[in-house]
């Protein structure tokens, strides 16, 4: 039972530490999906449950940041932070002929 705590605990001492606030909501949330996860597969094996939460919530950010567009709304962020430079596209060569 005590499992059940570890990822939830620990996942909100990394968002107080990263946005300096607890959110109760995300708390309650892998609890939450715990317990459907549950019921809906019928086991006793934790372990089980841990993973397929973690897969859930994989698949669930991946989906979340391809609708939302998150490469292209972000890469201007992190080309400035990381100094990343990225391969000239097409669009980008004409205008460098034109100059």
């Amino acid at each position: 039972m005590y499992l059940y705590l570890v990822t939830p605990l620990l996942g909100s001492l990394k968002n107080y530490v990263k946005y300096k606030r607890f959110n109760t909501l995300v708390f309650l949330r892998t609890l939450y999906i715990y317990f459907i996860l549950n019921l809906a597969i019928q086991t006793n094996n934790t372990w089980l449950i841990l993973m397929l939460e973690r897969w859930f919530f994989f698949a669930f950010k991946i989906i979340k940041s391809i609708i939302n567009n998150d490469y292209n709304n972000k890469k201007q962020k992190y080309i400035e932070k990381y100094k990343l430079i990225y391969p000239i596209q097409e669009n980008q060569e004409d205008r460098l002929t034109l100059v």
